[in-house]
């Protein structure tokens, strides 16, 4: 019977490691594979008869061979009974597979080493992914460190808040800018009442109307101009933009801002307007009474015709002076945030007719004609010396554009409730990459410069402002050689 117990007890041994999927072998006391099971020769990349023929050292990655065979002189030493360890193997195909090894030394009745018993369980995979997620918690602590660097260094003041206005994140120079808004602190929450101003610095923000609450309810904006401090001459002049931010989902969780210190911009922006006007009033008295003398010699039977032809030129020169004067001095009234225009009742017609006659002088020097149709009247009550204005800088840049020989039309139409003024020529026209600018403030697109055509980039800036402030719309179409067509709408035009 105990024969029987223990053949039994061999072959549940047998079928324990044959079916295991946990790699199983029988190591010899001097580390000779003596059996392993299909799990071991799969992992191994042998057949069971080549397995047999190799030694612990001989699968065994080289770098952990010495605290393998640590383990075991301890263990044939009686130290101790069992050991664990994660360690590397050489597969036939020279792969490395990293396996967790559980020995046992199994002793006789007296106490003798007889074979060791090892377990190795297939970490390959799983080790794999724990050095993929190693590398990637690296990747992202580097960022992480990366951005906070950039986060703290830039010299714009930046600002995270969530949806319902609280602060999450902010660095150093928004800190700077809060100190100088809130003097006596700040909760993190937007829409805090302080020492926050308007771009003109006439009134406090309300708390709805700060840019950090504007952005919390979700609004984008770019170049939302404020000031902060308690002390008008401490204050500071901010920028700030707004950006939403949405999760994974697409749900809005908050913004972000970047407020940008412009201080010395505004104030040499300031300094500029400041001496463009004063120039600019300075120059126009002069140049009013110099036009008045060169009408009178104009119209003079006693100036022979070679001298007319030279106040002929002083005049054109003269007219465009006072153009540019006026630009540059309506540019600074409209960036002071004076009234834009004075409505009364006019006849646009009339108006138009005068600008035509005026820049008659100029066409015809320059060898351009100008027709101009028109209906008898077309009121409107709006700014006649405006819109005086944006048909003078409308003209004279189609006649400076036209080729000698060329033609600028002018028309005059009442389009439903609109009044529509079309000013077109045949010059070189412009690319699409400029088109979209000729509106800006100091715009001189390729055209200007190659041609040398006079002027400050204001004219195009100034026009659309009188119109807008008309509650008008100006449309700008152009296109290489096919010349420039600039369509101006005018609200309560009739008959």
């Amino acid at each position: 019977m105990p024969d029987s117990r223990v053949s039994l007890a061999d072959d549940l041994w047998r079928l324990t490691m044959e079916h295991s999927p946990v790699g199983m072998a029988i190591v010899s006391l001097a580390g000779g594979v003596v059996t392993a099971n299909g799990a071991l020769c799969d992992m191994l990349g042998y057949e069971p008869d080549e397995l047999v023929t190799l030694t612990l050292s001989d699968i065994t990655h080289p770098d952990d061979l010495a605290d393998d065979l640590r383990l075991v002189d301890r263990t044939l030493a009686g130290e101790i009974g069992s050991y664990r360890i994660t360690k590397r193997y050489v597969r036939s195909d020279g792969r490395i597979v990293v396996g967790d090894l559980s020995v046992a030394l199994l002793r006789d009745a007296g106490g003798a080493p007889v074979h060791f018993v090892s377990q190795v369980a297939d970490l390959t995979e799983r080790q794999a992914f724990v050095e993929r997620l190693d590398a990637a918690e690296s990747a992202v602590e580097t960022e992480r460190r990366k951005a906070h660097a950039i986060f703290e260094g830039v010299s714009v003041g930046l600002l995270q808040v969530d949806t319902r206005g609280r602060y999450l994140a902010c660095n150093d120079r928004l800190r700077d800018f809060l100190a100088l808004a809130f003097p006596s602190g700040h909760r993190g929450l937007a829409g805090q009442a302080g020492f926050t101003y308007s771009a003109d610095q006439q009134h406090v923000l309300a708390p709805r109307d700060m840019p950090s609450a504007r952005a919390a309810r979700g609004e984008e904006f770019d170049d939302l101009r404020v000031w902060v401090g308690k002390d008008p001459a401490a204050r500071r002049a901010l920028s700030v933009s707004s950006r939403a931010v949405v999760d994974r989902a697409g749900t809005a969780s908050g913004a972000v801002l970047a407020y940008h210190d412009v201080t010395d911009l505004v104030r040499a922006l300031n300094v500029k307007d400041e001496f463009v006007a004063t120039v600019s009033h300075e120059l126009r008295t002069p140049l009013t009474s110099a036009l008045a003398y060169l009408e009178l010699l104009d119209e003079s039977s006693d100036v022979s015709r070679e001298d007319q032809q030279q106040v002929n030129a002083v005049r054109r020169n003269v007219l465009r002076l006072s153009h540019l004067v006026a630009d540059l001095l309506y540019s600074t009234r409209a960036s002071a945030g004076s009234a834009l225009v004075d409505r009364y009742p006019v006849d646009l017609a009339s108006v138009l007719d005068q600008a035509v006659d005026a820049a008659q002088l100029d066409a015809a020097h320059r060898g351009v004609r100008i027709t101009c149709r028109r209906p008898a009247s077309l009121a409107l009550v709006a700014d006649g010396m405006r819109l005086r204005q944006v048909l003078d800088n409308l003209l004279a840049n189609a006649i400076a554009y036209s080729p000698p020989g060329g033609t600028v039309a002018v028309d005059l139409v009442r389009d439903g409730a609109h009044a529509v003024v079309t000013v077109a020529d045949h010059g070189p026209g412009m690319d699409d990459d400029e088109v979209g600018e000729v509106f800006e403030r100091f715009f001189r697109g390729r055209n200007a410069r190659r041609l040398r055509v006079p002027g400050a980039g204001l004219g195009l800036h100034n026009v659309r402002t009188i119109i807008e402030a008309h509650g008008g719309e100006v449309r700008f179409e152009s296109a290489p050689g096919a010349g420039t067509c600039v369509r101006v709408l005018l609200p309560g035009g009739h008959d």
